[in-house]
């Protein structure tokens, strides 16, 4: 809301010597946001000036300039020669001339310049360039303005020039601040100026039986049982002149609260809306066909809106009607075909108050925020639509000429009524935390309007009109804790109860996170909308199509369904990277992924009311229409995993660096991880591998195959891997692991074996541990060897052993009978033997 001080002035006493700052350091104080302070951005000398004569001179380029002679006072130097290329002005005219010096909006500093072959000493400015409007075809003539100013005044002070606008942000609790009478009023209670209401006053047309212009409110529908219209009051003025200009000063304040000025009778109704935060549409009577009508839309019906638009209407639209049919979405925005022009005689005013949730569900529907939408959903002072008719209806008489009609036109749907509050004794201080006395939460709730009247137990409380948001005791603790001051509450951090916190789940979780991390990658959150296509590509292991859940209103056509995989997000956001040459990439994401069930329907249940709380069956059947939602995490690899430096030739990343990722993020979330080679429709069949925990699969890992990487736009080698995160960290909290350190050495020791080439390193691996337990601590790969020395249709396999016990330092021999006992059940179950020149006793390795 942007509050031009002027305006402010003339409804709360605000100091001459207050600047702007100060002002917003009044309204930050009773709870608002600073935003910005507007100016017309003019700098003087900028002058009433007299056009003394001026003579055409036709341009070569077909042009016709003016060489005029403007007086523009002895104090300015006299008469000036300045060349203009407007012909809307007479001699004898008074305009503004902006001399030698001056700055316009711009910025545009005008100087002394030769052009069309004389010396131009000054300009003589139109509103536009004055920043007064977008007119700009002319030059501002003051008589168009009603103004006769002497030779040589200021034109900048003249014209209301010099004011300034603060501006706040307005939350959409307090609607009553969209306005200047709101924010006087906060500016009052900040500081204890005087407040001058101008909504206060002409009680009597509110008694004033409804006659001539026939008014109906028909709301058949209303919704959630709130007729769409629960008032609304027309006034009638005729034989208004709309050519005649609007005042300077309106237009002045209106540019500053970012409204542009449009014609005299349509500034009028934005000046009072702001002034008092009551939306009013004016119509052109003469257009206008029988009386008007208040109801809802049928299916089908179509209005043109002001701005040019044919739109298709809601059953749930709440419309102005006459006997044509639509002629405004109500309290959004009015229609063309009745719309006020240049032609306009006779205006019918509307002053309405309409329902917040009709008005809030139109303006999204039909995309549609308007000035009057942002007020009326936010909720208006039902109580002031006869007073901004009434003062809309006397500036048209006074600005536009016209004659107010005795008859009052209006009809009422409802009488206006709040229930009141019961606000205990004790319970803001108990609520906020600080201590108030009876006489300042008295106070405070009578100086924001409301009648409070003192009982035994407290106070009942009855809010102002304007203070919608006022609905209970807890709103009002909050007012009180506002107008008294946010500065005597006291900063107390507070202590966590015992036993709170992250449960093991959400540990597991950020513990995962932060491990990928700090191993280098980076995590890349993305949207979790995919096509159908990357679903069945990534979300399944041979590709075929399984269920996908379809949203209703996708924010992108071409992806409307919820993904299966976090895959298809990361190679986007791969490719995102490298389109900006970004080619070095490790990247994760931890998200969920939609897993629905075949033959189940989801979204069934119904959405329960806005305002009841669901019982527990209710919550069950919504529970019950969502799919399955699994957490997962998944990585990505391509490019170079360590980058060419000197003296170290740059490192592309493979397999090996994926399946590290893989043994990483278990170990964070605290299980141990078998791989499995294995097939999947996007994977290179050779290069995959399916990674399970307790005979359980919880994932893959491998490398993309070139086609889907080259679909991807991704050059070169990709590896990815996807865990059930979930499932890692439930298999997680069903280990219980007690172990103790040993003070003692390892024994490290080196084994070949020579097994079937089709037999899995893991499968050997476990033989190993298995047979060289207890004193075998772990087993690593080190070798795959496949050629000369080593039988076709073998492969031989090393391994890196480490021995060691609780209660002695192993002897070499200790370590080998343990490593043999391994080979042993290696042997039994792989057919595996020593590789050629294996010792028998091995080999005491230090340091591996």
């Amino acid at each position: 809301m942007r509050v031009p001080l002027s305006w402010l002035r003339e409804y709360v006493d605000v100091p001459a010597d207050a600047t702007a700052d100060d002002v917003l350091a009044a309204l930050v104080s009773v709870g608002f946001e600073e935003e910005d302070v507007h100016r017309f951005e003019l700098e003087g000398p900028i002058v009433v000036g007299e056009v003394k004569e001026f003579t055409p001179e036709p341009q070569s380029n077909g042009k016709t300039i003016r060489w005029c002679q403007v007086d523009v006072g002895e104090e300015h130097g006299g008469v000036r020669g300045i060349v203009c290329g407007a012909g809307n002005f007479f001699e004898g005219d008074k305009v503004v001339v902006t001399l030698p010096g001056s700055v316009l909006p711009g910025p545009f500093p005008i100087a002394a310049r030769k052009t069309y072959g004389h010396v131009s000493d000054g300009m003589i400015a139109s509103a536009k360039e004055l920043g007064l409007g977008s007119e700009h075809s002319g030059i501002l003539r003051l008589v168009d303005l009603g103004i006769d100013a002497p030779v040589g005044s200021d034109a900048i002070a003249l014209l209301g020039l010099d004011d300034i606008a603060v501006e706040i942000n307005v939350t959409p609790d307090r609607g009553y601040a969209l306005s200047l009478r709101g924010v006087a009023r906060e500016y009052s209670h900040a500081t204890g100026a005087v407040f001058r209401d101008p909504g206060a006053g002409h009680d009597a047309a509110r008694d004033r039986t409804p006659q001539g212009f026939p008014i109906t409110v028909d709301d058949v529908a209303p919704i959630r049982g709130r007729v769409g219209a629960s008032q609304f009051v027309a006034r009638i003025v005729r034989d208004v002149d709309p050519s005649r200009p609007t005042p300077p000063w309106m237009i002045t304040r209106l540019s500053l609260a970012g409204i542009r000025s449009l014609g005299v009778l349509i500034d009028i109704t934005n000046y009072v809306m702001l002034e008092l935060g009551q939306p009013i549409h004016g119509y052109d009577l003469d257009r206008l066909q029988g009386g008007i009508t208040v109801r809802r839309a049928t299916v089908g019906e179509k209005l043109e809106t002001l701005d040019g638009q044919v739109r298709t209407l809601h059953d749930e639209d709440l419309l102005i009607t006459d006997e044509s049919g639509p002629i405004g979405l109500a309290g959004v925005m009015g229609g063309g075909p009745t719309e006020m022009s240049d032609a306009t005689r006779n205006v019918l005013i509307e002053a309405a108050t309409f329902d917040q949730v009709s008005i809030a569900r139109t303006a999204r529907r039909h995309k549609l925020p308007s000035e009057a939408s942002r007020r009326f959903e936010r909720g208006v002072d039902p109580l002031v639509a006869f007073v901004a008719a009434e003062r809309v209806a006397s500036l048209m008489v006074e600005l536009a000429g016209g004659s107010l009609d005795t008859e009052v036109g209006g009809s009422l749907a409802e009488t206006f009524a709040r229930d009141a509050i019961v606000l205990p004794s004790g319970f803001v201080s108990g609520l906020i935390g600080v201590e108030y006395t009876d006489d300042e939460v008295e106070r405070a709730l009578r100086l924001i309007g409301c009648t409070v009247e003192r009982r035994e137990t407290g106070w009942s409380v009855v809010a102002p009109s304007w203070r919608p948001d006022l609905t209970d005791k807890w709103t009002l603790a909050e007012e009180v804790a506002r107008i008294e001051g946010y500065d005597r509450i006291p900063s107390v951090l507070p202590t966590p109860p015992s036993g709170r916190g992250l449960t093991s789940a959400q540990q597991g979780r950020r513990r995962v996170s932060n491990t990928l991390a700090a191993a280098g990658f980076v995590e890349t959150p993305s949207f979790p909308f995919t096509t159908a296509e990357q679903n069945d590509l990534h979300g399944s292991p041979s590709g075929e199509t399984l269920p996908s859940v379809k949203l209703a209103n996708p924010l992108d056509g071409l992806a409307p369904f919820l993904r299966r995989s976090l895959v298809p997000g990361l190679l986007q956001v791969a490719h995102r990277n490298l389109s900006r040459g970004i080619v070095d990439l490790a990247l994760f994401e931890a998200g969920t992924v939609f897993l629905p069930k075949p033959g189940v329907q989801y979204g069934t249940a119904s959405v329960p009311p806005l305002a009841v709380r669901p019982d527990a069956a209710t919550l069950t059947a919504l529970d019950a229409s969502i799919p399955p939602q699994r957490r997962h995490v998944a990585v990505l690899l391509t490019g170079n995993l360590v980058p060419k430096q000197p003296g170290q030739a740059a490192v592309a990343a493979d397999l090996a660096d994926a399946v590290d990722a893989v043994r990483i993020l278990a170990g964070a979330a605290g299980v141990d991880v078998e791989l499995v080679q294995a097939q999947r429709a996007a994977l290179h069949p050779g290069r995959t591998a399916r990674v399970r925990v307790a005979g359980a699969d919880v994932g893959y890992v491998g490398e993309l195959l070139p086609t889907v990487a080259a679909g991807a736009d991704l050059p070169g080698r990709v590896l990815v891997a996807e865990l059930d995160l979930d499932a890692l960290l439930e298999s997680a909290q069903n280990r219980v692991v007690v172990a103790s350190l040993s003070g003692f050495p390892a024994a490290t020791q080196d084994v070949s074996v020579v097994v079937p080439v089709g037999t899995a390193a893991g499968d050997v691996r476990a033989a190993l541990l298995e047979g060289g337990a207890p004193l075998i601590e772990g087993a690593r790969l080190v070798d795959d060897y496949r050629g000369t020395g080593v039988a076709g249709g073998t492969k031989s396999l090393t391994f890196a052993l480490r021995f060691r016990a609780a209660d002695r330092t192993l002897t070499a021999a200790e370590a080998s009978d343990a490593k043999l006992a391994g080979v042993a059940v290696a042997a039994e179950r792989f057919g595996a033997a020593l590789r050629d020149g294996e010792q028998s006793a091995g080999a005491e390795v230090p340091g591996r």
